[in-house]
C-alpha cells in the first residue's frame, strides 16, 4: 500500500534553488534540508513520500516523478535532489525523463550531495584527494548511462551500434581505474606521514584521544574548549574535514595517582577527526580511511552527542554502528555536549535514560562542565 505524499512550498528562487524528494521518515528530509542548506542553496518545495519500497526504475515512481518535475518547472528549479542513494540505473532513468522535457535540471541524490558539500569545504591537498576518490568510485556505477548515451548519439541501431557504446564504456572505465589509482598513490604519500607522526608520538609517551561523533553535536567547539589549536566553527553539517591536532590545556603537570604517588603527566593529544552521518556511504568512508585511521589510533575516544538533539538515540545508534565498521574498539567517554540548550529536566531525563553509558554532561559553548572534563582526561584513563 502507498500512502499519499506530503508537499511542502517553503520559498521560491529563480537561482541556485533545489527540489527535495524523500522517501523516508521526516528527521531523514529535515536532515536532508539542512545539506542543502549548507550547500547554500534555497530549497523551493520539500516533498516528503511514503511507501512500501521505492520503484525499481526511478525509485519514487512514475507518476510521481511526472507530478515532481511538472511543479520543478513551475518553480524554475535547478537541482532536483533524492534523498537517498539511488542505484545508477535509477538515477539514469530519472535523467531521461528530464530530458525528454528539454529540462534545465540536474538530478542527484543524497551521495551527489554529500559530496558537493565535502569538495566545498576540503581545503588540504590530503582532503581534496579523499574527495576526488570517493567521486570517482561512486562515479564508477554510472558508467553505463554514459556508454548507452555515446551509444545514441553513435546514430542508427543494431549491433554494430551497440559495439560502440561497450567500446566507449569500457575506454571510461578504464580511465577511471588509472584516475583511482594514482589518486589512491597520491593519498598513501599522506597516510605514510600521518603513520611517522604517529609513531614519533608513541615514542614520546604521549596519550592521544580522538574526538567522534554524529555531525553538528559541538564536536569543533569541545576540541576548541580543550586544546590551544583553534578549529573552525559554524552551525552547518560538515564545517570541517581532515584531521587536527591539538594539546589537551591542563592547570598542572602531574596528578596523584591511585597509590597517591605524585606522577608526571605525559602530553595528551586531541585529534579532531571528520563528523559522521547517516547512511555514510562505503565509497567516503574508503576514501577517509587514512584520515579515519586517526580514531583508530588513538588510546581513547570521546564520543560526541548533542544533548538537545530530539533524535538522540538514532545519533548515538549511528556513530557507534560506524565506529564498530571502521574496527575502533578503543575504550570511550559520552560526552553530551550543548546542555545550555536543555532544561534542568531534560538533563535528569537524559541521565536516567543514558545511565548505561556513564554520559559526562558539558557546554563547549559556555564551558559548562568542561574543566571538570579535563581533569578527567589528566588522570587515568
Amino acid at each position: 500500500m502507498i500512502l499519499p505524499m506530503r508537499t511542502i512550498l517553503l520559498d521560491i528562487a529563480p537561482k541556485d534553488s533545489s527540489l527535495l524528494v524523500g522517501y523516508s521518515l521526516d528527521d531523514r528530509i529535515a536532515e536532508l534540508q539542512k545539506l542543502v542548506s549548507t550547500y547554500q542553496w534555497v530549497v523551493v518545495l520539500q516533498t516528503l513520500q511514503k511507501r512500501d519500497e521505492p520503484d525499481y526504475r526511478t525509485y519514487v515512481g512514475k507518476g510521481k516523478l511526472e507530478e515532481v518535475l511538472d511543479l520543478a518547472e513551475a518553480l524554475q528549479a535547478d537541482t532536483l535532489i533524492i534523498g537517498n542513494i539511488l542505484k545508477a540505473r535509477q538515477l539514469y532513468a530519472i535523467v531521461q525523463e528530464i530530458e525528454k522535457r528539454k529540462m534545465n535540471l540536474q538530478a542527484w541524490d543524497r551521495v551527489d550531495l554529500i559530496l558537493k558539500i565535502f569538495q566545498r569545504h576540503a581545503k588540504t591537498p590530503e582532503a581534496k584527494l579523499q574527495i576526488q576518490l570517493a567521486s570517482l568510485k561512486h562515479m564508477g556505477p554510472r558508467i553505463f548511462g554514459m556508454g548507452m548515451e555515446l551509444d545514441r548519439q553513435g546514430g542508427g541501431g543494431g549491433a554494430a551500434n551497440k559495439g560502440i557504446g561497450e567500446t566507449n564504456t569500457e575506454i571510461m572505465r578504464r580511465h577511471l581505474r588509472e584516475m583511482e589509482r594514482k589518486t589512491r598513490e597520491k593519498i598513501d604519500h599522506y597516510r605514510k606521514v600521518r603513520v611517522q607522526n604517529r609513531n614519533s608520538r608513541k615514542r614520546m609517551n604521549a596519550v592521544t584521544i580522538g574526538i567522534v561523533g554524529y555531525t553538528n553535536a559541538g564536536k569543533s567547539t569541545l576540541m576548541n574548549a580543550l586544546t590551544d589549536k583553534w578549529v573552525y566553527e559554524k552551525d552547518e553539517l560538515f564545517a570541517t574535514l581532515g584531521t587536527t591536532v591539538g594539546r589537551l590545556k591542563l592547570p598542572q603537570n602531574a596528578y596523584i595517582d591511585e597509590e597517591g604517588t605524585f606522577t608526571a603527566r605525559p602530553d595528551i593529544l586531541i585529534y579532531d577527526t571528520i563528523w559522521f552521518i547517516r547512511d555514510l556511504p562505503p565509497e567516503l568512508i574508503d576514501a577517509f580511511s587514512s584520515t579515519l585511521e586517526e580514531s583508530l589510533s588513538c588510546d581513547f575516544l570521546l564520543q560526541v552527542v548533542d544533548a538537545g538533539d530530539p533524535h538522540i538515540a538514532d545519533r548515538i545508534s549511528v556513530t557507534d554502528d560506524i565506529l564498530s565498521r571502521i574496527g575502533a574498539k578503543q575504550p570511550r567517554y559520552y560526552i553530551f555536549n550543548q546542555i545550555d540548550r536543555c532544561t534542568p529536566a531534560q538533563i535528569r531525563k537524559l541521565k536516567t535514560t543514558y545511565k548505561h553509558l556513564k554520559p559526562i554532561f558539558v557546554s563547549a559553548k559556555t564551558g559548562e562542565g568542561v574543566e571538570e572534563l579535563k581533569k578527567k582526561l589528566s588522570g587515568p584513563l
